[in-house]
């Protein structure tokens, strides 16, 4: 089922939570109406700083984001990049102290929804608030994956998993389509996200082209042949629940 027409600041939401489930005009409404004005990040800003109390959540609207901690030597570990139509922070409604932060990895145009509104939105809109939970649900799933990955899977098989993955999430989102799209971040990011050196970071990225299956170059990367990608990341999509199961 298509999803209702949805303002800009909301339509990469609705188009991923439509995905998973149908939602009606008045709960796209609902979503519209709970966020505040846009407004812009600029790339390597703090949009929720690590240890804070925040009052509100925020929804990307557009560009690249990631939750990261710090260690007492300036060591910065990557735990999920966010996309666009991703809500950043939607468990600190619940959580209230923040034990990570969340970094503009590119300019970002951002959208808060008071907690008080969300909670009322909740209370309203009780299917709605199963899909926003389910969000978090995926949230959690993602993390599970990078520790797995981090943890057991090679430098090569790392990297081509988070390729799978992002693709998947920014083609659910509507970012995304005939096996490209835009990856807008340095090899240090990605080295933070992986745990890896830059200069290994290239050396893997070098390492898939050889291996024929994808063209990156600059930030545009290509997926020339998504079975030999997912096998060398043992990749498995469930945990994105990319179906359309009704909650």
């Amino acid at each position: 089922m298509n999803a209702p027409v949805a303002e800009a600041k909301v339509a990469n939401l609705v188009e991923k939570l439509s995905l998973r489930d149908a939602l009606s005009p008045e709960e796209v409404v609902a979503l519209e109406t709970v966020l505040g004005p846009s407004r812009t990040i600029p790339a390597g800003a703090d949009i929720v700083r690590e240890h804070s109390h925040p009052l509100q959540s925020t929804l990307l609207i557009s560009g690249f984001s990631a939750r990261y901690s710090t260690l007492k030597d300036g060591g910065r570990q990557i735990t999920e990049i966010n996309i666009s139509g991703d809500f950043i922070d939607l468990h600190s409604l619940l959580m209230k102290q923040m034990d990570h932060g969340v970094l503009a990895l590119t300019d970002c145009v951002i959208a808060s929804a008071p907690h008080a509104r969300l909670i009322e939105l909740t209370e309203r809109h009780p299917h709605l608030a199963r899909l926003l939970w389910l969000d978090t649900i995926i949230d959690a799933a993602i993390h599970r994956q990078w520790l797995v990955a981090m943890g057991r899977r090679s430098g090569l098989s790392h990297l081509a998993h988070l390729v799978c993955e992002l693709y998947l999430r920014l083609r659910a989102a509507g970012q995304a389509g005939d096996m490209t799209f835009d990856l807008p971040l340095t090899q240090t990011v990605l080295g933070d996200a992986l745990g890896l050196s830059t200069v290994h970071v290239s050396r893997l990225i070098t390492e898939l082209r050889g291996e024929g299956v994808v063209n990156w170059s600059g930030r545009r990367v290509e997926i020339l042949d998504w079975h030999r990608l997912a096998e060398i990341a043992e990749f498995d999509a469930t945990y994105l629940r990319l179906s359309n199961e009704p909650v």
